[in-house]
């Protein structure tokens, strides 16, 4: 899938449908050239012709149609004579930010080697992917730059990432560095970036790149619901059925900058890596550092065709472990129903009224730890409250399990208290400037996990109470971003570097705990939606999507987030009404129909539901329960946006192409009561499907090229799912 064609000076990454190609030019530059639809040989027939311009400056004195300027480079340096945004900045032990990385060699290596402390994309089997790595070097720091790219067979996808390895003579100081840079030809395309706030993730924005430069950029200790770590670039005539995309992702889960940046005479430059705004690194002589990978995938099936790699990729070869191909259970949380408010009986209660409905697992909320009566205190202390659980923990999830549901549990292990004992205890270990009085966030600070102490505190805090209790599911919270950066651990020539190493701490954290529970399910939050990203996905295989669980806002941020992300990995949940986020009163039908296209779970007091509920509450349970491997393993499509419209959907198809679930939306009541049919995809269309309801038989071409109807009603916030069974024969 790797080769080097000496003749040309070009590699080349090609698994027969998508190439990835670049050159060396004058023995020193490397040169992007072509990214796209698979192609047999690059022979420059869409080259830019170069010219002797102004203000270009021209590395080679012999040539002056020669610069760096111009030329759609692999991975650009500063002050070479290439003013367009620079992949990596260092700065040299004399204060200056001269360097000049030079091509040195390659190396071609079977499979994908592992990121140390980091996460990332793997290979089970190492026919499955080929590495290149690439090295450059500085003559007078003795310093190597080493560009990874690994392509995959099965998926259209090339990950990336650099490691700066340092010479032996002095500290080199890394200030800026870029995972990828890519540099596309021409000048026509669109930008799609995802962005938001809390209770609105994962907002699509979708604009023309033009003269400007766009940055975005979380400088919040999280990825953040603010700015998600991609960029998608697409023809301007792209949809989600055709046309060219090109979608950038970053594995990681902290601080990050993207840039994207129209070229002075075409093309445009993307780049994805830490945000240098928080990112510094003391490398000393002969150490190394490793940047987080990204994701990079190409389709020529419009919008649709790349999520579909990055979910084959991110759901079979990101996420890990026992319940990677597993079905996720149907889930209870304790949160909207008692808040603060809890004890044992009224937990033993809900779990009694929970198996009878059909749920498979109750999960202890916020609340449970000594002291916790509300959100100004506690936090840190993770030892369970005597009053409200006067037998202890492991009692209590031994009565939730008799009464017929397995037990989990919430923690929000990176914050502590103020009002707790761990702060008393240890007030240097969390993250604050020692001149002034630290910035509270929902009253609570952020712990310094660049601290090993810090960490061995939480593995053990942890790990306690999951032995205590067997218990099988946790939520991992993170309800604060972080402010006052400084460590009392780190020294003075390391505290800009404090931003990463809180990222590698917590990375193992998760690492060791996962070691130590292979068969808990770990299922990441940050207020919802504000850490849902492809670094956390590699030690916690669901993420909660969002805090608003509103069915009309949640069909919108599920749209957003299946850009990238499986909804197998997406926790989505049927709560009471009025909403506790918007005050919206939707059926229980239509709640259902948007939670059931993720993680199916309840968040009320189901012991208030009428009979009536109560019965359909089962019949969804059911439901679910008959289309669960089709919706969490099956294949997703989106079919109508409902972030632009007044209607959404989208279509699951099972592994096996027998059982197809379409879900479709309509927000506000049509007065005259249009019809609108949405176009299914990935059926077969010379096969038949019986509609489940009723028994009628329809072409897969019929509903692919003509559609489905909705059933227009007098009603706001509607919903219909729609069943079909492939006929054999």
């Amino acid at each position: 899938m790797i080769r080097f064609d000496a003749q040309e000076q070009a590699f080349y990454l090609d698994n027969g449908r998508i190439t990835y190609c670049f050159g060396v030019v004058k023995e020193e530059y490397l040169e992007c050239r072509y990214f796209g639809r698979h192609i047999r040989r690059w022979g420059g027939s869409a080259r830019p012709w170069y010219y002797d311009r102004g203000f270009c400056s021209n590395p080679d004195p012999q040539d002056k149609r020669f610069s760096l300027d111009t030329l759609p480079q692999e991975y650009p340096g500063m002050n070479q004579g290439d003013f367009r945004s620079p992949a990596y900045v260092f700065q040299t032990v004399d204060g200056r930010r001269v360097t000049r990385f030079t091509y040195q060699g390659y190396e071609i290596l079977p499979g994908k080697p592992a990121l140390p402390g980091l996460p990332a994309t793997y290979v089970e089997q190492d026919q499955e992917a080929e590495t290149l790595v690439v090295r450059l070097a500085d003559g007078p720091t003795g310093a190597q730059i080493l560009l990874y790219y690994t392509i995959f067979r099965d998926y259209d996808a090339i990950c990336r990432h650099v490691e700066v390895v340092n010479g032996e003579a002095d500290s080199l100081w890394l200030e800026r560095l870029m995972a990828m840079s890519l540099d596309v030809p021409g000048n026509c395309y669109d930008l799609i970036t995802m962005s938001g706030s809390h209770l609105q993730e994962k907002v699509i924005h979708r604009r023309p790149v033009t003269a400007d430069s766009v940055v975005l950029d979380s400088s919040r200790g999280a990825s953040s619901p603010q700015q998600t770590p991609c960029v998608i670039l697409t023809q301007p005539d792209a949809n989600e059925e055709q046309g060219q995309v090109w979608g950038i992702n970053y594995v990681y889960s902290g601080d990050f900058q993207a840039v994207v940046q129209a070229g002075q005479y075409g093309g445009v430059r993307v780049q994805m890596g830490m945000n240098p705004m928080t990112f510094g690194w003391n490398l000393g002589p002969g150490e190394r550092f490793v940047s987080p990978e990204c994701v990079m995938v190409y389709s020529n099936r419009g919008l649709n065709g790349m999520s579909q790699v990055f979910h084959g990729l991110y759901s079979q070869r990101l996420c890990r472990g026992y319940w990677r191909d597993r079905l996720r259970p149907i889930l209870l949380n304790s949160w909207e129903a008692f808040a603060f408010s809890i004890d044992q009986e009224k937990c033993c209660s809900l779990a009694r009224q929970a198996a009878q409905l059909g749920i498979e697992l109750f999960v202890l909320d916020d609340g449970w730890f000594k002291n916790r009566v509300d959100d100004r205190r506690a936090l840190g202390d993770w030892v369970s409250d005597e009053h409200k659980f006067p037998q202890g923990l492991g009692a209590l999830a031994q009565a939730v399990r008799e009464a017929g549901v397995d037990f989990g549990i919430w923690f929000e292990p990176e914050m502590v208290s103020y009002d707790s004992d761990l702060y008393r205890s240890h007030p240097d270990w969390i993250i604050r400037s020692p001149a002034y009085d630290p910035i509270l966030s929902r009253t609570q600070l952020v712990l310094d996990l660049s601290n090993p102490a810090v960490c061995d505190y939480l593995v053990e805090a942890v790990a306690k109470v999951l032995e205590e209790t067997g218990a099988i599911y946790v939520k991992w919270d993170m309800n604060r971003h972080i402010t006052d950066l400084g460590s009392a651990w780190l020294p003075a020539g390391q505290q800009r570097e404090l931003s990463h190493r809180y990222m590698l701490g917590l990375y193992s954290v998760l690492e060791r705990l996962n070691q130590r529970f292979p068969q808990v399910l770990f299922e990441g939050c940050s207020s919802g939606g504000g850490r849902f990203d492809a670094g956390m996905l590699y030690y916690m295989p669901q993420t909660w999507t969002s805090d608003n669980t509103d069915a009309v806002c949640r069909t919108q941020i599920q749209y957003g987030t299946s850009l990238l992300f499986p909804p197998v990995t997406m926790g989505a949940h049927v709560s009471a009404i009025p909403n506790h986020q918007t005050g919206r009163c939707t059926t229980l039908a239509t709640r259902f129909a948007a939670a059931m296209s993720g993680n199916l779970g309840y968040e009320m007091d189901i012991r208030t539901l009428t009979p009536e509920e109560q019965e359909e509450v089962k019949a969804q349970i059911r439901t679910y329960k008959a289309l669960r491997e089709t919706v969490q393993h099956g294949a997703f499509y989106r079919l109508l946006n409902p972030q632009s419209g007044n209607d959404g959907g989208w279509n699951f198809v099972s592994r096996d192409g027998k059982t197809v679930v379409c879900c479709q939306y309509r927000i506000l009541a049509d007065p005259v009561r249009r019809t609108t049919a949405v176009k299914l995809q990935g059926l077969d269309p010379d096969a038949v499907y019986r509609r489940q309801e009723d028994g009628a038989l329809f072409g897969g071409d019929e509903l692919m090229y003509a559609g489905l109807s909705d059933h227009p009603v007098r009603q706001d916030f509607v919903s219909q799912v729609t069943v079909f069974e492939k006929v054999e024969g």
